[in-house]
């Protein structure tokens, strides 16, 4: 299965745990962002980062190398607090 066959799956998963109307508000708030144009500045499929670390929700610092040293990597950024 490909990357993008197993974001998809996650993403179809999330959407069957969410409530209907919060799905709703979430779509309509993506959509209105892509219309912003706030889209156009984002990091693209494929586009090289530079290195980077990051702490994890665990507290370990975790570095950008030692990930694609595996394989793909895929960056979330979730606002908001937990």
């Amino acid at each position: 299965m490909s990357l993008a066959q197993k974001l998809k799956a996650v993403s179809e998963g999330a959407a069957k745990q969410v409530p209907a109307d919060k799905l709703a508000i979430m779509k309509q708030y993506t959509e209105d962002l892509r219309e912003s144009g706030i889209v156009d500045g984002v990091i693209k499929v494929g586009h090289k980062l530079p290195p980077f670390a990051l702490m994890n929700q665990a507290g370990e610092t975790v570095r950008s190398d030692d990930i694609l040293a595996r394989g793909p990597m895929v960056l979330s950024n979730f606002r908001g607090v937990w």
